[in-house]
Order: structure tokens, then C-alpha cells, then sequence
């Protein structure tokens, strides 16, 4: 009996990255998946989270009661964040678009996008202040300037940081769902 999901023979990217025929347009999704380095921040900040409320445990059963919740505080405010880590990037559907950040989710309706474009701009290296030269997809607008809109994605962001060929496909996937939504 082949196990096709256990096989080496299957490249990981052939899987598909654009949405089944049969998903529904109107849920949000993100049109790329995230990168490793996100994945990677996010798993250790689980691994963290482990330690912290295994400790929570510890010192609940060995000290006083209120010691061991605040350490459970800490261990769940842990998780909280590793889990907003992976949900940050650029969700789209029919309604429009949205930027999902750790702290603040903005969403704007295709009604107000004039355009999506990728171009050639310096950007910020894994969202630290320090930039280099790099790609960004860039969303114009009708109600702000370019320069007062942030960038949608970036080559040097956590999900695409050495991988430009994901980034290509992101940008044009965002680009696409844009056209054809305002179009609508």
C-alpha cells in the first residue's frame, strides 16, 4: 500500500499554493505561507512557553499558589504572542484586503485600493530598523499618499527573507486577487 504523504519522491513544492476551486472566496486567507523564519520565532517562542508553564506547575505545587499564576500569566501571554506571530501578514477575500501586524489588524475594501504593484525600494531587514535594498509590494491608496502607505510584503520580511521566488508568487497572487476585486 503506497503512502504518497510518507514518500521522498515528491518534491515539497509541488504542492499547490493557490486556493482549492471549491474554497470559498469571501473567507480571508493568506496567499503564501509562511516563511521559515517566522515559523522558526514562533516555534521557539512555544518551546519557551513549555519550559514557563511547566515551571508554572512547579512552583504551584511546590511554592505559593499566586507565584505559580503569575508564572502562568507569563507562559500563556507566551503563547498568546507566538501564536499572533504566525497569524501576521496579508489576508485577502472578496471584501478586500487585510494587513494583520502583532498588535493592530487593518483591512481595507477593495473599493479603496487604487492599485498593488511590486517595486524596487529599500526596505526593512526582518522588520528592524536597519534597510536594505530590496523588493516591496506596495498598495496605493485613493485616500493617503505612497509614501504614507507601509508595504504590503517585502523580499526582506520573516516569511520571505531568501526565498524571492515565494515572494514573485505572493506579490502576484495579492496583484491578482486586486485586479480582478476591484474590477467587481
Amino acid at each position: 500500500m503506497p503512502l504518497p504523504f510518507l514518500t521522498a519522491d515528491r518534491s515539497f513544492e509541488t504542492a499547490a499554493e493557490s486556493a482549492l476551486p471549491y474554497a470559498d472566496p469571501d473567507h480571508w486567507r493568506r496567499p503564501y505561507r509562511p516563511g521559515p523564519w517566522r515559523v522558526g520565532v514562533a516555534a521557539l517562542g512555544l518551546l519557551l512557553a513549555s519550559f514557563v508553564l511547566f515551571a508554572a506547575v512547579l512552583i504551584a505545587l511546590t511554592g505559593s499558589a499566586s507565584s505559580g499564576g503569575v508564572v502562568l500569566v507569563v507562559g500563556l501571554a507566551i503563547v498568546a504572542s507566538s501564536l499572533r506571530l504566525l497569524r501576521m501578514g496579508v489576508w485577502v477575500s472578496r471584501r478586500g484586503l487585510r494587513r494583520t501586524g502583532f498588535l493592530m489588524t487593518r483591512t481595507m475594501p477593495w473599493a479603496r485600493v487604487v492599485s498593488v504593484r511590486t517595486v524596487q525600494q529599500p526596505v526593512r531587514w526582518l522588520g528592524l530598523p536597519r534597510t536594505v535594498q530590496g523588493q516591496a509590494l506596495a498598495l496605493v491608496r485613493k485616500d493617503r499618499p505612497v509614501e504614507d502607505t507601509p508595504p504590503l510584503l517585502t523580499t526582506h520580511s520573516l516569511d520571505f527573507l531568501g526565498r524571492p521566488v515565494a515572494f514573485d508568487r505572493a506579490a502576484d497572487v495579492v496583484e491578482a486577487w486586486a485586479a480582478e476585486n476591484r474590477r467587481g
